[in-house]
Parts: C-alpha cells; structure tokens; sequence
C-alpha cells in the first residue's frame, strides 16, 4: 500500500474557526501539560511515563471545573496529541533530534490531528469533521481514491487555515528499475548553481530569499517601530508573514518541480551524504543554504523514488569529488573559491562542479570506493559497502 498526504485550503466560517482555536489551544495544553509530568515523574522517581499512564487523567480533567474546557473538542485530538510526545521523546532518544519543548500560542505553526471519521466530498467542495456541527468550504485542487487515515489542521502565521489528509492508496509501489550506469546521472548540489549534472546540464539557483532581502529589512524596520501589543504592530507583523510566505512558497513549488523532472527523467540518481546541520554552522554560508533547503530537497527526493521506481545511490561525505581529476590526482590545494582548476599530471582544465557530479556517478557504481564510506541504497535495500577510513593514502583509480 502507498500512504500519500493531500493538502487543502479551507475556509471555515466565524463559528467553525472558534471551533478549531480550540482544538489547537486544547491540544497545546494536554501536550504541555504531559510534558510536563513526564519531566517531574523522571526527576521525582527516575522513571518515566507513556502516553496511556497519561491518558488516564483525560477523563478527571474534563471533570475538574478548571479544565472542563477539554470537553468542547474531539477526544480523539487530546490523545493524539500525547501520541505526538511519545513520537517526540522516541525521535530525542534514537535519533538525537533535541529534548521536546513547550508548546506557545505565539508560535508560528498552530495545530490539531484528527485521527478518524474525516469525510469529504469532492463535487460539493466540502468536508466534514468530527464535533463540527456543520460541513467546512474546501478548494479542491486534486481529487484522490482510497482510505482516509488521518487528517492535520494547520494555521499560518497569516491566518490561512489547511488541512492535510494521509490516503492510503490501494496500489503497490513500482518496482525499482535495473541499475544501469549509462541510464544513471550524477548531482552536485551547490549554492551559485543549485544542482549540476553529470550530463552537463545546470539548474541555476533561484535565491528566493536573497530576492526578497531588500523588501523583508524593510518590513522588518515597520514592525520595529510599533508599539508592541498595539494593533498597529499586530498588522505589520501579518504584512512580515505574508513575504515570508511568499518566499516559502516560491522555495517549495522550485523544490517540487526539480525533485519530480529528476525521479521521472533517470532510472538511478547518484547523490552525495550531506550533512546540512554541520554545513549550518559556516555563518558565511547559513543563509544561502537554509535558502536552498538541501536536507528537504534530499527528502522529496527520497519519497518520490520510491513512488517511481527510481534508484538512489550514495556515496560518502567525504569523497574527493571535486578535488579528484580523470587520472587519479586529487588536488589538495583546491580552495571552495576556486570554480576551475587544471590537473598538474594530465594538464586537464576541470569546472569544478560538472567533475563533482561525474566524480558522484563514478564512486557511485565502484564498490572499491577511493576514500572513507559508500552506501549504496538500490532496488529497496541498502548494501554497504565501507572500507575502513584508515590513515592510508587514497588509491588512484583511472577512469
């Protein structure tokens, strides 16, 4: 079965938003009131709590005449939100994300699951949730056929409201396609050139943020002058949002279009392991990378592989791949400045960037990787194929 999330914009009346600040407010709340006990039962007793030793307490609170509030939304969503914890600590303990943090009205995303009983009708361009007395307008953009799982309600920091719906859809993923080096391309991804090919083929980077620099200082400035909790402030403030949004928006359509040409176009994509969190702390560099968004680029390009049956290969963080020439020499002089560079052995001009990609394809598809680690994910599994990242000197591989 493939899960697959669909996004709409809804446009719920007066009554139906109060209903949904809410479930928002509600879900804050249960969430950091969770976090909390979970905090004072490790430092009191050094064990600590799940999600059920917590969800016992629902039905007392919605009791209690202090938080009989909790009554007013779908239970459901209260749970859920303790189930969101859970995922949170678990992603803090094998994945090292960060200990989870409590949540504030003033944040920019607010939310609310809803596990079950979401309904929507594609010709009426309505839908229905649970504890809302009334079906809620959605524009639909894409209709979808299968079994709705979840859904997420979302609003942005400049009022919009959307909701995410997961569909299981009742068709298998494609199988992967053969590994073929001719039917493989190679990528470097880079700031002043987003993504060059191994074929030769460049997709220039669209700096959606830098564009919008000038217009973003210039708002900012507005704000600043406001008093704070004046209404005044409050409109600047949304004004902000609304270029921010405008550049996310731009950034994520970009993103979208180059991730999908690249899984439909090639059996098999050969990527280098990017660790985008270290490439961060150059703050030289933060803000032209948080612009270019790797880490979520490499992410659709994940999940939209396995939607067409697209190979994905990589190779180590540090392989030479722009440093190595055709014949085996690796400059060890290159500096990130230097675009061009000639091989002191063969007297090859390289550009910098179409030699990563072709350098990419070529450790790729050699299992006798020239220095530290290759993993190679194909055809749905993963094959390691490291060599220990000893102090001997790289072999020279002729091409």
């Amino acid at each position: 079965m493939i899960y697959k999330a669909f996004k709409y914009r809804i446009y719920p009346n007066k009554e139906q938003e109060e209903l949904m600040l809410k479930h928002m407010g509600c879900s804050r709340w249960v969430y950091n009131y969770a976090l909390n006990k979970k905090i004072t039962s490790y430092q009191e007793t050094g064990k600590g709590l799940n999600r059920f030793d917590i969800q016992k307490d629902l039905p007392q609170l919605k009791k209690n005449e202090d938080t009989s509030w909790l009554k007013e939304v779908n239970s459901q969503t209260l749970q859920a939100s303790l189930e969101n914890l859970d995922k949170a600590f678990t992603r803090f303990f094998k994945e090292k994300k960060g200990f989870p943090k409590f949540k504030s009205k003033k944040d920019n995303r607010q939310s609310f699951n809803i596990p079950q009983n979401t309904e929507i009708d594609f010709e009426k361009n309505k839908i229905w949730l649970p504890k809302f007395k009334t079906s809620i307008k959605v524009k639909i953009d894409r209709t979808f056929e299968g079994i709705i799982k979840t859904s997420t309600i979302t609003k942005t920091p400049t009022g919009k409201y959307f909701i995410s719906i997961l569909v299981e859809l009742e068709k298998e993923l494609p199988k992967k396609k053969p590994l073929d080096e001719k039917q493989a391309i190679g990528i470097d991804l880079g700031i002043k050139t987003f993504a060059t090919l191994s074929n030769g083929m460049e997709i220039e980077n669209p700096k959606h943020l830098k564009k919008s620099l000038k217009k973003l200082k210039k708002q900012q400035r507005k704000v600043s002058r406001k008093v704070k909790g004046s209404n005044n402030r409050k409109k600047e403030i949304k004004k902000l949002a609304l270029i921010h949004e405008k550049v996310t928006n731009k950034r994520n359509d970009f993103l979208h279009k180059t991730s999908h040409y690249l899984v439909t176009n090639f059996d098999t994509l050969c990527l280098e392991t990017l660790k985008s969190g270290n490439m961060m702390k150059n703050h030289k560099l933060a803000q032209a990378l948080s612009d270019i968004s790797i880490a979520k680029f490499i992410g659709l390009i994940d999940y939209k592989s396995e939607w067409f049956g697209c190979n994905i290969l990589r190779i180590g963080q540090f392989e030479p791949s722009s440093r190595m020439c055709s014949c085996g020499v690796i400059n060890k002089q290159l500096k990130l400045s230097d675009r061009v560079w000639t091989c002191s052995s063969c007297g090859t001009t390289h550009d910098r960037d179409v030699l990563a990609a072709n350098n990419i394809k070529h450790f790729a598809f050699t299992k006798n990787n020239t220095a530290g680690t290759a993993e190679i994910h194909a055809c749905g599994d993963m094959m390691d194929v490291s060599q220990s990242a000893q102090e001997t000197k790289p072999s020279l591989v002729v091409w």
